[in-house]
């Protein structure tokens, strides 16, 4: 459903257009927090690249899989809070891979160590 042209801010009119929706459809959606379009000065409803690719998945979710709205708030919702999940992860990994590189770093000095090498001797399980 990729029926974007360019870059910069489509007017409510455009993007109704666009997907063949009702305007009144779109300013439901912001009623119900599904979509935060910026306002020009004179308070026209402009809708970014950003905003466009969040209508789509709305209009996926209510026309490919006959989600109702407050379904679509709580997708929305719940995508949100994981994509945080995901991105505090990521910090967390490379935090300790920091942490991992510099302890290692700081052990000790590899200078006049041998290794040695032992075969590893599993002992045999006990038969009960």
């Amino acid at each position: 459903m990729t029926k974007r042209k360019g870059k910069g801010a489509y007017m409510i009119s455009v993007v109704a257009e666009m997907y063949e929706i009702h305007p009144q459809t779109l300013r439901l959606y912001e009623r119900e927090g599904l979509l935060k379009p910026s306002r020009s000065e004179g308070n026209t409803r402009l809708y970014t690249e950003e905003d466009l690719k969040r209508l789509e998945f709305i209009l996926s979710l209510a026309r490919d899989l006959g989600v109702n709205i407050a379904g679509i708030g709580i997708i929305l919702n719940m995508r949100e809070r994981m994509e945080t999940m995901q991105s505090q992860m990521q910090e967390f990994v490379k935090y300790v891979q920091q942490e991992v590189a510099l302890r290692a770093s700081q052990a000790m000095p590899k200078e006049g160590l041998v290794p040695v090498r032992r075969p590893v001797v599993i002992p045999p399980m006990k038969k009960k």
